[in-house]
């Protein structure tokens, strides 16, 4: 029997509710150079016209997600063939290829905090799959032994008894094996082929945690030399509206050493930056951002751009340069003024969350060096963005384009989807894989045979 029910009206609003805020070691960071304007995309010359703040009223809308019907998949430009390439997890968010090409699979989702969202997810009223009971708090092994693009061996290779608290980001150095819990980075002693780790991980970072929607995740990535590890950290909130104590050392880009020392900020007023990667041209950070709710349909867009040591984002004092959030006018406008325009918009309210530089061959000449983004799916839009995988294109290190339509399908109609595509990560082979959470899937996107590597 499921009790409290005299609560069901309140859990049944909670569905309708949704904010997201944050961040205040700003202030301890260097200040970035200016931006040349407030409406250019710098690197890709393209104008940028924002609507003023609260042009559309905020909506919730949300989808109901639905299975895959048998033998559909998600649908990709005319010269690729997508495959399931493993299923049957719990929230399968990030995954990490080991230098052996192990594929390691980070399994957690969202849990509910507070009465009514427990009573929201035990009577399964989140129909878009973002809530659920419990996380699986597991790390699964895929192995391709005969390289066919079907990994034919799943071990579990680590679990909560290993000290696991909803783990996403992953990451080898050396001997060590590190993971982001969403309280704490930990590190495992590793050896080549391992199937398993063993013993409770040694906790080399505390971490806050929990979050606004989604922001309880936490992603890694090894510094250029391996000594270093960057550490994203999203914000407590929509736009700091539970006080700027809740943000300390959120929304940011967190650096430190190998061992867990030296901890610096290296990039603030980032509200969720989970994407991170290397500019295989430039070697300059990258990273893919989520940005805030509740300004209307088309505010603010969400971005890729590259990350300045030192630079401030914006969150939450302004967006997509010094455009000031009206829910914070007046507080900093120093801050305000310092707002580093991103390089690229990805659209409002599309849950930017993967972000993969293509550093293979197997594609066409054309996505070589460009860079693929999962969009999870937006919740404050009247209509839905989001739900597909773009691609955007590189030319001597910098965008050379807008955003384009690279996996889609995910939608169902209606107001329903098959799925809610969050990571890209590009495979030994040089296909794409893309993380599928809400159908608890991994799809491989391989350029079809008889496509030519040096085309476009």
């Amino acid at each position: 029997m499921k009790k409290l029910p005299l609560l069901l009206p309140a859990a049944l609003l909670l569905l309708a509710a949704c904010n997201q805020n944050a961040k205040t070691a700003e202030t301890s960071t260097p200040a970035p150079p200016p931006p040349a304007t407030a409406d250019t995309a710098a690197a890709t010359g393209s104008r940028v016209e924002l609507p003023p703040p609260n042009a559309t009223k905020s909506v919730t809308k949300r989808v109901d997600i639905i299975d895959w019907p048998a033998g559909k998949t998600p649908v990709a430009p005319a010269g690729f063939t997508v495959t399931k390439y493993a299923d049957g997890f719990e929230g399968p968010r990030w995954l990490y290829v080991l230098p052996n090409g192990d594929v390691l699979v980070a399994e957690a989702s969202t849990i509910p905090m507070g009465v009514k969202k427990k009573i929201a997810a035990e009577l399964n009223l989140d129909k878009s799959r973002a809530l659920r009971e419990s996380s699986a708090n597991r790390i699964t092994l895929l192995r391709d032994a005969n390289k066919d693009g079907q990994p034919e061996v799943r071990e579990t290779f680590l679990t909560a008894a290993n000290g696991l608290n909803q783990p996403f980001g992953m990451l080898l150095i050396g001997d060590y094996f590190y993971v982001a819990n969403t309280d704490g980075v930990l590190r495992f002693p590793y050896q080549a082929g391992q199937t398993r780790l063993g013993g409770q991980g040694q906790k080399i970072m505390t971490l806050p945690k929990g979050g606004y929607n989604n922001h309880w995740t936490r992603n890694l990535l090894a510094g250029p030399d391996g000594k270093q590890i960057y550490v994203s950290v999203g914000s407590g909130s929509n736009v700091q509206e539970h006080g700027p104590a809740n943000e300390i050392r959120r929304a940011n880009i967190l650096r430190i050493n190998a061992d867990g020392s030296g901890e610096q900020v290296y990039a603030s007023g980032l509200r969720n930056p989970v994407g991170m990667a290397w500019n295989p041209a430039t070697k300059q950070l990258w990273t893919a951002v989520n940005e805030r709710d509740e300004l209307g349909d088309d505010l603010v867009p969400d971005y890729l751009t590259s990350v300045r040591e030192g630079g401030f984002y914006g969150w939450p004092y302004a967006y997509f340069g010094p455009h000031e959030d009206p829910r914070r006018q007046g507080e900093r406008p120093e801050l305000v003024q310092k707002t580093i325009v991103p390089d690229v918009p990805l659209g409002p309210h599309t849950a930017s969350l993967g972000l993969a530089f293509y550093d293979a061959k197997a594609f066409p000449a054309k996505y070589q060096g460009g860079a693929f983004i999962g969009q999870h799916g937006s919740w404050n839009r009247s209509a839905y963005s989001g739900y597909k995988v773009v691609f955007v294109p590189f030319s001597g290190g910098k965008p050379s384009g807008p955003p384009e339509d690279f996996l889609t399908g995910f939608l169902a109609g209606g107001e329903k989807a098959y799925g809610r595509p969050v990571g890209t990560f590009v495979a030994p082979d040089g296909a794409l894989l893309v993380t599928d959470d809400a159908a608890n899937t991994i799809w491989r996107v391989a350029a079809s045979s008889g496509t030519a590597a040096g085309s476009r």
